[in-house]
């Protein structure tokens, strides 16, 4: 039970009017909730690796983005791997088996359509699949084998970014007209835009901490109307656009973590060794919007202390749960999320090698 703030600006022509205002000025209620055991049904000879991706389409199949398949070392590993899900948890089919671009799996989502979109950062691509499994578009290439080979390299000023190109890209969201939205990502920090037949759009962001900028965006969501919402993780901020790519405003959820708090790896944090960056209380890492009609809610994860924070589109924190840990309703590093609707949640977790189904009863909130 925290208070939370939403820090809200505006920019208009190139000037920035910044605004601060405590919208939430109560307590920040516990969300009750309770996470299905052994939901999914693997074959015996099957496994999970890092779970980084989760999506759920019409049918309510789950699909699950796994660090898994893995083959030799582990760098330079191939370790991607879709698997699909019936309703109630049953294995269904590996999709995408030995495709070209698997190399380090980051995100997979559902389009309206029930395609199926895998984002790989290891090998900078972006597959769009038909709801029958096969691949439909290619967004993005990686580096030939046949030249020097080796992971993209930061440097400090970052490289130019490069039309039609990805270095490391983190997630994918549609508008209502069915443009395309690629967060790109852990080295060219922008959002892509592509129309709905894969032509190349725009793109707009550079690294940096103002308005329009970022330092990973890391996940992406759009609600009905077509807004973009970036998770903006080593900003420790959400920032939001319309699907043009102008600045709307900044979301920070800034609730304190309990004094009990833990982390999953190491030591906990003290006054002397405080949390930073992508390790903030409330720093955004996987994002996810319930679908519309009716209101719509965003759900946004953080690494430490190991939330879920329930969202009004405006920023407003209506409430939260869970916390850092590797028993069931517990998480280590939630990636991605998947949220059907308000009071059904997935969550996929890198450090758990798992995936939960998450029930919510908001009813009982505390």
């Amino acid at each position: 039970m925290r208070r939370s703030w939403l820090i809200a600006s505006t920019f208009f022509l190139g000037t920035l009017a910044a605004t601060a205002a405590d919208v939430n000025p109560g307590t920040v209620p516990e969300i009750p909730y309770d996470s299905v055991p052994h939901f999914f049904k693997l074959p015996p000879d099957l496994y999970l690796g890092e779970a980084s991706g989760v999506a759920v389409n019409s049918k309510r199949h789950i699909f699950i983005f796994n660090r898994g398949n893995s083959t030799g070392p582990a760098y330079g590993a191939t370790a991607s791997q879709v698997l699909e899900f019936g309703p109630d948890g049953k294995f269904i089919r590996e999709i995408g088996h030995n495709l070209y671009a698997w190399s380090f799996a980051h995100t997979v989502r559902v389009d309206k359509d029930d395609n199926l979109w895998a984002v790989d950062k290891g090998s900078d691509m972006v597959i769009k699949f038909d709801p029958e499994g096969r691949v439909d578009m290619v967004f993005g290439r990686k580096k030939e084998a046949s030249d020097e080979g080796g992971p993209w390299t930061r440097v400090n000023p970052p490289r130019p970014a490069i039309e039609g190109q990805f270095r490391q890209p983190t997630d994918v969201t549609w508008d209502p007209e069915g443009n395309t939205f690629i967060s790109d990502g852990y080295i060219n920090s922008r959002v892509a835009k592509y129309d709905k037949n894969g032509n190349w759009v725009k793109s707009w962001g550079d690294r940096g901490t103002g308005p329009g900028q970022f330092n990973l965006p890391h996940s992406i969501a759009a609600d009905a109307t077509g807004n973009i919402y970036v998770a903006d993780r080593e900003n420790s901020r959400i920032q939001v656009f319309d699907h043009n790519g102008n600045f709307l405003k900044i979301i920070k959820i800034d609730i304190p973590a309990p004094p009990d708090a833990r982390v999953w790896m190491g030591n906990a944090f003290t006054a002397q060794n405080p949390p930073a960056g992508s390790r903030i209380p409330g720093s955004p890492w996987a994002l996810c919007i319930t679908p519309g009609p009716g209101t719509q809610y965003l759900y946004s994860s953080d690494n430490y202390p190991g939330r879920v924070y329930k969202l009004t589109l405006d920023g407003k924190v209506v409430g939260m749960l869970g916390s850092t840990g590797r028993q069931i309703k517990q998480f280590g590093w939630i990636h991605e999320m998947a949220c059907p609707s308000e009071n059904e949640i997935y969550v996929a977790e890198i450090l758990n090698w798992r995936v939960q189904k998450l029930i919510l009863h908001p009813g009982n909130a505390r």
